[in-house]
């Protein structure tokens, strides 16, 4: 008896201790998570001993996000961390392969353009012109820009030598031709019909080091010459043309090929072959003869690579020069158009173009998506001899490193050729993103986040040693100071015996707590899934609503990914009410296991998770409080208005006229009597993907109907709220405050 009693005395002072040091710890705030810092970009540098970084954080002042970059310097044990710029406007940094210089696009505004910019105007238009080359040196001065113009800069790429940059952007125009337009068409829109694709150039670095270094001189045409084209980079030379926009640009390893990854002009995907993968052989030259019968160089013609029904992604050249590998966001490399899950393939670029075995899936019995990869050579695998049977030791060529998803969980993985299986590499539970391998090292840099663990970049100094990754930024120190809720996955069946499975995020000191007041909230896509990550942001606010009170219901619906391409694809063509069937039976079975409180539920989500919520509503009166923004009430409109009609269409069963009653039948509008939900609303004013048109549908529905509602529209804003912050942190206060008002949760709580 006296051992329990003293056995019980220590678990009472731990259970206590353990509660003080809780208590100790600063809730997580709306200011704190806004002020969260997110990555837009790593890379390490050739010989592993630097790692460029791109981060994105407000600028409240400003009203803008900021994107700079970061070097850092593995220069002791500790390493360094510098910021290389400052502009707020700086992305997509790349190292040249010797090492010496990192390239990267600015939407800065050179310091001539600043003068010639009217002194009424929004300061921060001031700073923001079109997207340009620049060059910046790791170990110090100031970056430089190396193209010029009024035409973005859309990618780049750097000769294996670091000799050449070839970028790609909007075919130039004389200023002649500019003129002509604007006096023809005055501020008139040809819509599609006044599209013009890319050109593909390259830049000598010797060239444009000498330029940078020499007095700026003005061009001038001269009596005789062809006219000057003013956004032509001096110094330049075109290497290809194509109809399309050029969105990724890669060289070969060998040098001799340019692969790039074409799309719409206008970004939107209407079509889906224009995303396809081209080659440009640039060892090969052309000759044609000018007016005086000389022999000058002429454009080599690209060769199309894929043909398929896919929406390439991620590309990268194999080191063996001849496949390239890429991902897919929609649709399906083998057949008709479906939409699978994201997965991993290359593709034989010297097979002819109609060979259907030119292209290639990886690891194809892992039942998730591949959602980052990078190559590595076999020195990434350090291995004593006794493991060198092991493929992934033999296999220099070919080495992938992936983040994958099964369930909940994103984990580091590998595999040496197609046929193989993926490998695990990681143990940390939680979610790993945006791999970057050194070209001339084993080391191997990641994103990792958790629940608990705000987003930070890691390195590792191999793939066998990535759980002995250190973290080499702590910019979201603050946030992982905070009591941040804890969380777990949660199953239930669905009505045909089906498994679905989601997240519950617990309110700090309330893990395992049962009958809580819960926000179930769902995620867009739909082919996306949520799980052990953290988020902190207008789109992921789990853990805000955690700490204001609610069990969060993170549900991954049929449609979601991570659960195998049969489950995803069971969504069609049921686009929401099979969904929400899911949803509501999770709802259910948390009530049942009393988990949930049935007396106070609310539902919310945004983009996809919109479009489940305003369902969601029409079926069922028991959520006391909706918070919905970018989704659709209706699906004809939306077809015609969405910048993705593609896969509108395969989900409904065809084009409006082509699945009439389904189109009925799966909108929420044609049911919208049924609702008795206050409902919070947002919208982009600019949102090409779901036009803000739906949101005004479902306020003047709600409004006519007696319903409470309100609306917040933010201007300038797309389908992603990525303008301007404060519209971020608006949205996510007005919602919290929604859900307290009508869901029944105190204040404070």
């Amino acid at each position: 008896m006296r051992i329990l009693k003293t056995a019980f005395v220590v678990a009472i002072a731990l259970t206590c201790a353990f509660s003080a040091s809780a208590q100790t710890k600063p809730k997580l705030t709306l200011d704190d998570a806004f002020n969260s810092v997110s990555f837009s970009a790593l890379e390490v540098s050739p010989d592993g001993n630097s790692v460029v970084i791109g981060t994105e954080r407000a600028d409240w002042d400003q009203q803008i996000f900021r994107t700079d970059l970061w070097l850092y310097r593995a220069d002791s044990k500790a390493g360094s961390l510098i910021q290389l710029t400052q502009s707020g406007h700086d992305s997509e940094p790349r190292w040249s392969p010797d090492g010496r210089w990192i390239a990267f696009l600015s939407e800065r505004k050179s310091s001539s353009e600043k003068g010639d910019s009217d002194s009424d105007s929004d300061s921060t238009a001031k700073d923001e012109g079109a997207s340009q080359l620049y060059l910046i040196s790791p170990n110090g001065g100031e970056a430089f820009p190396v193209t010029q113009g009024e035409e973005d800069v859309h990618d780049f790429s750097w000769s294996p030598d670091s000799q050449t940059i070839y970028f790609a952007t909007r075919q130039p125009w004389t200023r002649t031709q500019k003129d002509d337009y604007k006096n023809d068409w005055k501020d008139v829109v040809q819509y599609r019909t006044a599209e013009r694709g890319d050109t593909i150039f390259a830049l000598d670095l010797a060239a444009a080091l000498a330029r940078h270094s020499a007095a700026p001189a003005k061009v001038e045409k001269k009596e005789g010459e062809p006219e000057p084209y003013p956004d032509l980079t001096p110094g330049t030379r075109p290497i290809a043309t194509t109809p399309l926009r050029v969105d990724r640009l890669l060289t070969s390893p060998d040098g001799r090929k340019l692969a790039f990854l074409s799309n719409a002009i206008n970004q939107r995907a209407e079509k889906i072959e224009d995303v396809e993968i081209y080659t440009v052989d640039v060892g090969r030259t052309l000759l044609s003869a000018n007016a005086g019968g000389e022999s000058k160089p002429a454009l080599v013609p690209p060769r199309r690579i894929t043909h398929n029904q896919a929406v390439e992604t991620r590309l990268h050249w194999a080191k063996d020069s001849r496949h390239i590998f890429f991902g897919t966001e929609e649709g399906d490399v083998s057949g008709p158009y479906r939409d699978l899950q994201p997965h991993l393939y290359w593709v034989d670029t010297e097979k002819p173009d109609t060979d259907t075995s030119a292209v290639e899936q990886w690891s194809k019995d892992f039942s998730g998506p591949v959602e980052h990869f990078d190559v590595v050579g076999a020195d990434a695998f350090v291995r004593p001899a006794s493991a060198a049977s092991d493929p992934r030791t033999n296999a220099s060529e070919s080495t992938i490193v992936a983040a994958a998803r099964l369930g909940t969980e994103v984990q580091l993985y590998s595999a040496a050729k197609p046929s193989e299986s993926l490998h695990k590499l990681t143990n940390w539970p939680g979610t790993y993103a945006q791999i970057s391998a050194a070209l001339h090292s084993p080391k191997i840099a990641f994103i990792y986040s958790s629940l608990t663990k705000p987003e930070e970049i890691y390195l590792a100094d191999s793939a066998d040693k990535l759980d002995q990754a250190r973290p080499i930024t702590s910019f979201n120190k603050k946030l992982a100071d905070s009591d941040l809720p804890q969380g777990k996955p949660y199953q239930w069946k669905a009505d045909d015996g089906t498994t679905v499975e989601g997240m519950l995020i617990y309110p700090p000191g309330k893990f395992e707590a049962r009958h809580l007041p819960m926000f179930t909230l769902i995620h867009g896509g739909p082919t996306d899934a949520d799980g052990n990550s953290f988020g902190a942001d207008w789109y992921n606010w789990a853990g805000l609503a955690a700490t204001n009170g609610w069990l969060v219901f993170r549900p991954n619906y049929r449609g979601s990914s991570g659960y195998g391409d049969q489950f995803l694809m069971q969504i069609v063509p049921q686009i929401v009410s099979r969904p929400g069937k899911d949803i509501l039976e999770g709802v259910d079975a948390l009530v049942k296991d009393g988990i949930a409180d049935p007396d106070r539920l609310t539902v919310g989500g945004y983009s996809y998770g919109g479009y489940m919520t305003n369902w969601l509503i029409t079926q069922t009166t028991r959520f006391k409080a909706a918070v919905t923004g970018a989704g659709a009430v209706e699906h004809v409109g939306n077809w015609g208005n969405d910048d993705t009609t593609i896969d509108d269409a395969y989900f409904l069963g065809g084009r409006p006229w082509e699945a009439q009653q389904r189109y009925h039948d799966e909108a929420a509008i044609f049911q919208i009597d049924k609702v008795r939900t206050p409902t919070h609303m947002v919208a982009g004013a600019d949102d090409i993907r779901v036009a803000v048109l739906e949101d005004y549908l479902l306020e003047h529905a709600l409004y006519s109907l007696g319903i409470p509602n309100k609306l917040l529209v933010f201007p300038g804003e797309g389908h992603g709220l990525g303008k301007n912050p404060w519209h971020g942190k608006i949205k996510v206060r007005e919602e919290l405050k929604w859900l307290q008002k009508y869901g029944g949760v105190p204040a404070g709580n």
